[in-house]
């Protein structure tokens, strides 16, 4: 595979990458459904990002929010899969990247943050539940360390929480309606480090391959799709994705 445009009318082809947990592992955030994953390790943490439990009770907001403050998100750096992706952007191939993820690690490799849809938002940044006001995350935190536990929304009172989406509430639809039209029109579909369980978004794979793209999917543990792929990838993702990625990117 490379990226020759002869097949395309001379048009290089624009390639979508969906990455999922397990590219930013080697960036030392762990995965959720993998076998060491977050879930499987502590059930009860389900509870600190499902939007009802979050909501009702105040305990669980403040260990949420100790969470924030102690996890590895903020801190943690682009690995080399992340900066594949970066360097597949800067080589001119069209290329568009949606994530499930919400460590930001794809812009802070060099992606353009216009070329990233994240379905399920930003950890970098809070929003009010209230008024609906948002701002930055180390804000909220330093405030969490100056002794307010559960800080609430310093324009209306109301509950702050990360700007991403919890279990039990729904996806952005814009960003979800702009994942679902550069899937339709794409002619690579890539899913790395994805589980492809979690809808709407793992639809998108069978989107793309309905609509004649070619599917690549590159993770450790088998998905609900790999019959549909027309590659399937076992590598570590690290290794992997940049040769796969280098290889689109060779004129």
């Amino acid at each position: 595979m490379s990226g020759s445009d002869t097949e395309l009318g001379g048009r290089r082809p624009l390639v979508v990458i969906m990455s999922g947990a397990g590219i930013s592992t080697d960036s030392g955030i762990p995965d959720y459904r993998g076998p060491n994953g977050l879930w499987r390790r502590d059930p009860e943490a389900e509870k600190l990002v499902t939007y009802t439990y979050y909501m009702a009770d105040p305990e669980i907001r403040k260990r949420s929010w100790r969470m924030r403050r102690d996890g590895p998100a903020l801190r943690a750096r682009p690995n080399t899969a992340h900066e594949a992706v970066a360097r597949l952007e800067r080589s001119g191939t069209p290329v568009r990247v949606i994530t499930q993820n919400v460590d930001g690690l794809h812009q802070l490799a060099g992606v353009p943050a216009r070329k990233v849809l994240e379905l399920h938002g930003s950890a970098r940044s809070v929003q009010c539940t209230r008024c609906k006001a948002r701002s930055g995350m180390e804000e909220a935190l330093a405030r969490v360390d100056a002794g307010d536990p559960d800080p609430a929304c310093e324009a209306c009172g109301g509950i702050l929480k990360s700007a991403t989406v919890m279990f039990g509430e729904s996806l952005d639809p814009a960003v979800l309606g702009e994942a679902v039209a550069v899937t339709k029109a794409c002619d690579l579909f890539i899913a790395v480090g994805t589980s492809l369980q979690v809808h709407p978004a793992a639809a998108l794979a069978g989107l793309a391959a309905d609509h004649g793209a070619r599917l690549v999917i590159v993770n450790a543990e088998p998905t609900p799709y790999d019959d549909r792929a027309d590659e399937l990838v076992r590598e570590p993702i690290g290794t992997a994705l940049s040769a796969l990625l280098d290889r689109i990117a060779a004129p």
